[in-house]
């Protein structure tokens, strides 16, 4: 048999009024830890996509400085410059000496002529300076007292095969090496440096 209840024991006015409020508390609180998990997964998100974009921009300019470098390639062996390659030009960012000193993040850049600024058209601003590996500027690769980085290479039409006795070896020539040097700044202060060396 069951026990009756008596209404002094079954009070059910009581154990609701003792409940109110308690899931709306432990609800807000879950909402608050949800809501700052979601801002930092955020900004976990937009920081990479910032870091993807600097990254995007530093290659693009990397491959500026690239354009930059061919350019002063071709100037270099142009015939027509063949003569200047002694003295200094600093209208066309050449220098006949290796400059010591020189730091590609301290030189003054925008010192350097305006027609060896090259827009690549994807908002990036690049110059180059070319220096000849000689110590002495303004003179000579074969001058006395001079020294220079170079490459011997044997003379030009030279057959190998044995002279004759009034016959007159071919000299060698005596090629310099130069340093190209790329400065390129793009969107974002994007910066970089590329450098080349080459005879």
């Amino acid at each position: 048999m069951y026990p009756k209840l008596s209404a002094a024991t079954f009070k059910p006015q009581q154990n609701l009024q003792k409940q109110q409020g308690l899931v709306l508390f432990i609800a807000l609180v879950v909402l608050v830890v949800m809501t700052l998990a979601g801002i930092a997964i955020l900004r976990q998100v937009s920081g990479g996509m910032g870091i993807v974009g600097n990254l995007a921009f530093k290659e693009n300019a990397t491959s500026a400085g690239d354009l930059a470098i061919e350019t002063a390639r071709a100037w270099l062996v142009n015939p027509a410059n063949a003569n200047s390659l002694v003295n200094d030009s600093a209208t066309d960012g050449y220098y006949s000496s290796w400059a010591p000193t020189f730091n590609p993040a301290t030189f003054d850049w925008s010192d350097s002529a305006a027609s060896n600024e090259i827009s690549d058209g994807a908002g990036n601003s690049v110059r180059y300076v070319i220096h000849r590996l000689c110590n002495v500027a303004n003179t000579a690769v074969t001058a006395g007292g001079q020294q220079c980085v170079t490459l011997t290479v044997e003379g030009g039409n030279s057959t190998k095969i044995g002279l004759d006795a009034n016959t007159t070896p071919l000299s060698n020539n005596v090629q310099p090496y130069f340093r190209l040097t790329s400065r390129t700044t793009g969107p974002r202060n994007t910066l970089s440096f590329v450098q080349v060396i080459m005879y």
